[in-house]
């Protein structure tokens, strides 16, 4: 009976120790030894791999989407995202980026301003050196900006903006068209402008002045 037991304990272990390596082997397989960076125009794929390299080695089955969102929540120019693992080894990182619309200058300080209104570190991007450039404030670049919108006002023909202390814009054109908004109406303004402004009889002037209510000064 003793011997039978023995036998029984020694067989129970070599087994055990068997299933227990092939198991590890498995888990080494599943290990991740390629990450694949997809839809990036902003960030370069070497970027976002030098924040995802704590992954290599980790296994793959394992991965939860936080730790990505973690290491990824460094870059401020990446919006959301989505993985993809591919078996046995590979993930596969999906990036969507935020989208700068004009280059701000606040308080002596340089931002990319967003379309959702978010500020972004400027860093000089040759992409976006052709952006609108705008003088003023958040705040109030919000408020235009919304204003631009629904009139369908064609922001690649936006060079500058200039908000003053009274309250008001400056509009300049990439044709060298300089539109001096009033403080209030600006909207009527604008929507003026863009009637008129591919007519032949304003071609010549480079300067629309409508800061006085009902009256529009050329130059």
């Amino acid at each position: 009976m003793n011997n039978r037991l023995l036998i029984g304990l020694i067989l129970f272990s070599l087994l055990s120790t068997y299933t227990f390596k092939k198991n590890d082997t498995l888990n080494l397989k599943l290990n991740i030894k390629e990450i694949q960076i997809e839809n990036n125009f902003i960030i370069s794929d070497d970027n976002i791999l030098e924040e995802l390299k704590f992954l290599y080695d980790k296994n793959l089955f394992f991965l939860k989407n936080d730790e990505v969102k973690k290491a990824l929540n460094n870059n401020n120019f990446i919006e959301s995202f989505k993985i993809k693992k591919i078996f046995p080894n590979k993930l596969k990182v999906q990036v969507f980026e935020k989208k700068p619309i004009f280059i701000l200058h606040e308080r002596k300080k340089k931002y990319y301003y967003t379309d959702k209104n978010e500020l972004l570190v400027y860093v000089k991007i040759e992409k976006f050196e052709s952006l609108p450039i705008v003088f003023g404030n958040k705040k109030s670049l919000k408020i235009f900006y919304q204003d631009l919108k629904k009139i369908d006002f064609p922001f690649t023909s936006i060079e500058t903006l200039y908000f003053f202390e009274s309250k008001r814009w400056d509009l300049k054109t990439k044709e060298n068209k300089l539109i001096k908004l009033p403080v209030k109406n600006y909207v009527q303004s604008l929507e003026n402008f863009l009637d008129i402004k591919d007519k032949d009889n304003f071609a010549k002037y480079k300067t629309f002045d409508y800061r006085i209510s009902d009256q529009l000064i050329l130059k």
